[in-house]
């Protein structure tokens, strides 16, 4: 079993709503599919094994699932460490985990593969691109039992503080775009048309 893709998509987007944001974020359209759709594309595009975790009331996110047959794990999640926790405690028999963003929409098909092949002669590997580090955040088999206690809002960031991390230099900074805010939506879809 290779290592698979965690698709955090339980966040409450409280910036994005403060901003005048309409609902949920991820349902939000990106160059006419949402958020979310755009990430989970990307996702599978990869030939990785994919798992969501996301809140019972994003119905949106887990028709799009269904719809792909991806497995989805419901959680009132309370930060992105408890989603972290339940989505690698839903995945015990994968060989690492590429931990991810729902709101990275940006990132390649092509940098997941290579974290996930990277993963296997690495216990920690992140893309980076001007020297700044990117998502996913891959995690060897040796992380399980840290990701499983993972709880509060920081992520896997404690468990990245003071370790050795390969990083994969990647050419754009797509690997560290996200969507917090509604302008946001509108300038990323300029700069991908400009770029098509």
């Amino acid at each position: 079993m290779k290592a698979g893709i965690i698709i955090a998509a339980a966040g409450r987007a409280e910036r994005f709503k403060k901003a005048g944001g309409q609902g949920n974020k991820l349902d939000a359209l990106l160059n006419d599919e949402s958020v979310f759709a755009q990430t989970l594309r990307h996702a599978l595009a990869s030939g990785l094994a994919v798992h969501v975790v996301t809140r019972p009331e994003n119905s949106h996110i887990q028709a799009l699932c269904s719809a792909q047959q991806v497995p989805v794990t419901l959680i009132e999640s309370s930060g992105l460490g408890e989603s972290i926790a339940a989505g690698v405690h839903a995945t015990p028999d994968w060989h690492g985990w590429l931990i991810h963003l729902a709101d990275m929409p940006f990132v390649s098909a092509a940098v997941f593969v290579e974290v996930a092949q990277a993963l296997e002669t690495h216990p920690l590997v992140r893309p980076c691109a001007n020297a700044q580090p990117g998502h996913p955040v891959g995690f060897s088999p040796g992380w399980y039992r840290q990701l499983c206690q993972l709880s509060g809002d920081n992520g896997a960031r404690e468990l990245l503080r003071g370790e050795t991390i390969h990083f994969i230099n990647v050419n754009d900074v797509d690997s560290q775009r996200d969507i917090d805010l509604p302008s946001q939506l509108t300038q990323q879809s300029e700069k991908n048309h400009a770029a098509s």
